[in-house]
């Protein structure tokens, strides 16, 4: 429960990092993860029979970090950690389980090289990924067969695209996941005598606010039920359905009290996932084509006269071809016809591969289209500084 995992967004600037500096990317699983590591606490136990008749019955100290135990996790990351500080990685400060060490390429030029980890999931991305996990695998036995190219990740299925433009990137499709997960509603749909509708256009029924749904509600096993299916698509749009996002944050308001209403609305978005299971998100690092004359320079230094951009004194050096960072926001102002919020939500681009997708209901009332406007750019921007 305390072994570190990369965030997902790392991993979408990984896979576009990749595409943008020509690298390639490889991932690897370690065997018996967590039984590599020494334990740091102090347990014991009893010998069973199957132990044999010669330790049966006998105490022993547990000196490994077995699955179960409570420290197990954090004692197979820290062991973990040593292996890559002693490979000469470094962890870096905006995501500790994002591990970088200085290499050079074939052409003589710096680059950092990545290892991303997940538990006991190894994602490396580096001119020769597999020497790199090589060089793990002499600490940390992989399991057999395991280290070679990236197929899936996290339920996702990964390939490398070649877009019209001629460049190559690196792609995620959730559309089996989408499929296992429709066919396990419609297994549950069918005991009932019943079957998704085959006409969703949209993820929600035109016109449906679930914030003014007033049927009854979902007796206990349901509401359980509801939550599931509720997790089940909040993982999608991790994955990169950004497609259902808004309304899949718009639903998942009223886990806590589902009614009826609200659990055929879920339904609807399985059936929309149906029909359009076949989606791909492409971290595409192409520069985006920008008019700068459309963004009007103003002179502040009147205000702001000694302002300059805050850059991390310890931030490493920069190598490789550069990002080029750029957001969309927006806000619905009163969304919300009950409470009157309103809906934040935002887009960031590097290059032209999307990184990141958030939405999410305004804590506040504001009384003017400007203030939901305001707060919503508030948070970008604070998301873009960090």
């Amino acid at each position: 429960m305390y072994s570190g995992v990369v965030s997902r967004e790392t991993v979408r600037i990984a896979f576009t990092y990749a595409a943008l500096n020509g690298l390639d990317i490889m991932a690897a699983d370690i065997q018996n993860a967590y039984l590599q590591a020494p334990i740091s606490e102090k347990y014991w136990t009893i010998c069973g029979p199957e132990f044999g008749t010669e330790y049966a019955g006998k105490k022993a100290l547990i000196v490994r970090a077995l699955y179960g135990t409570r420290s197990a996790g954090k004692d197979f990351r820290d062991h973990l950690r040593e292996c890559m500080k002693h490979l000469g990685y470094e962890s870096c400060l905006a995501d500790p389980d994002l591990w970088m060490r200085l290499a050079v390429n074939n052409d003589g030029v710096k680059y950092y090289e990545y290892m991303l980890l997940y538990a006991d999931d190894c994602l490396c991305v580096s001119e020769y990924p597999r020497e790199a996990l090589a060089q793990i695998d002499k600490y940390f036995p992989m399991k057999p067969g395991s280290i070679g190219p990236l197929k899936i990740y996290l339920g996702a299925k990964v390939n490398k695209v070649k877009l019209p433009n001629g460049v190559e990137a690196y792609a995620v499709s959730t559309s089996q996941y989408v499929q296992e997960a429709v066919k396990n509603v419609e297994k549950l749909l069918a005991k009932e005598g019943k079957t998704l509708i085959k006409t969703a256009n949209a993820p929600l029924t035109s016109d449906y606010r679930p914030e003014c749904d007033a049927s009854p509600e979902l007796a206990p096993e349901e509401a359980t039920y509801y939550q599931s299916l509720i997790g089940v698509v909040r993982w999608m749009v991790e994955m990169g359905r950004i497609d259902i996002a808004t309304e899949v944050s718009m639903m998942s308001s009223f886990v806590a009290m589902p009614r009826e209403g609200h659990l055929q609305q879920v339904y609807h978005i399985f059936a929309y996932l149906k029909k359009h299971h076949n989606a791909r998100l492409v971290f595409d690092p192409s520069y985006p084509d920008l008019e700068e004359s459309d963004f009007e320079r103003k002179d502040w230094t009147s205000m702001y006269d000694d302002a300059s951009e805050d850059v991390p004194s310890n931030a490493p050096k920069p190598l490789g071809n550069e990002f080029v960072i750029r957001a969309y926001v927006d806000a619905d102002h009163a969304g919300d016809r009950v409470t009157r919020r309103s809906h934040t939500g935002f887009l960031v681009y590097l290059n032209s591969s999307p990184i990141q997708w958030f939405t999410k209901k305004q804590t506040s009332v504001e009384s003017s289209s400007f203030g939901s406007e305001f707060v919503a750019m508030k948070h970008c921007c604070e998301y873009l500084r960090a």
